[in-house]
């Protein structure tokens, strides 16, 4: 028999940049265990391909054309997610971008910087301050889910405007694992691996790159967007509701060895 605190029918969750990746991972476990979501993205044509994958599991799954470094469509998405389903019980601020260029620190300039800060750490702002604006207003709980990186945590050259914003999310994520328990929201921070993704074909195209980071990483494999359904059930579901202010590791290893 399944455990039913990992039962999350009746819950209902948003995930930017959920239409590919790691945020169409986090939908699809949640859809599988019965949650409602809604996926946000900015391309209409993932948004419905990804909107179809997941009505085949959940037909209450949608999508929404949303680009999170805007104020007022991130507050226009997120008023029509509650109105269509009523609710709001777990909220994946996931929608982020790489480094975009391969410039030395000191001749970036700023607009390298605030292309990233405007969607990596405004648009989590903008999405987690509407989705807690909801939660507390609701009284009944609920989960935040910020998609960090271990740039956060590790050097990385020619990545600082990248690594400013996860580590910000990561500080962002602590304040509000204290300041929200009293709503009964938790708040955690996952830092993803070396996943196939979109935003990493092209250094998993690159020999010189797969032959130095292979090596690194215990579990000789590249994560993949189905390494990450479990922990979004886990953490919206009943069973987390005393795990807060937790950063979570789910990199095959390569960050300890």
């Amino acid at each position: 028999m399944a455990h039913r605190a990992f039962d999350l029918t009746g819950k209902a969750a948003v995930i930017t940049g959920g239409n590919s990746g790691i945020g169409l991972g986090f939908a699809r476990g949640i859809a599988k265990a019965g949650g409602d979501v809604c996926i946000w993205g900015t391309n209409p044509n993932k948004n419905a391909a990804a909107q179809a994958e997941l009505q085949d599991i959940n037909p209450n799954a949608f999508a929404l054309q949303c680009n999170v470094a805007d104020e007022e469509q991130v507050e226009e998405a997120m008023a029509a997610t509650i109105d269509r389903f009523g609710r709001l019980d777990a909220c994946f601020p996931n929608a982020g971008i790489g480094n975009q260029n391969t410039k030395p620190f000191f001749e970036h300039t700023n607009e390298d910087w605030f292309n990233v800060v405007d969607v990596n750490l405004h648009g989590v702002f903008f999405t987690l301050r509407a989705a807690t604006r909801h939660m507390v207003a609701q009284g009944e709980g609920g989960s935040l889910v910020l998609t960090a990186s271990g740039t956060a945590i590790q050097g990385a050259a020619k990545s600082q405007a990248y690594a400013s914003t996860k580590g910000a999310m990561i500080s962002m994520m602590l304040g509000l694992s204290v300041e929200m328990a009293r709503y009964k929201i938790n708040a955690n921070a996952i830092i993803p691996g070396w996943i196939e993704t979109a935003m990493t074909a092209d250094a998993f195209g690159w020999d010189k790159f797969v032959d130095a980071v292979m090596p690194r990483m215990p579990m000789r494999r590249w994560g993949q967007p189905a390494d990450f359904e479990a922990i979004a059930v886990y953490l919206m579901s009943d069973a987390a509701r005393w795990h807060t202010g937790d950063v979570i590791k789910i990199d095959g290893g390569f960050s300890i060895f």
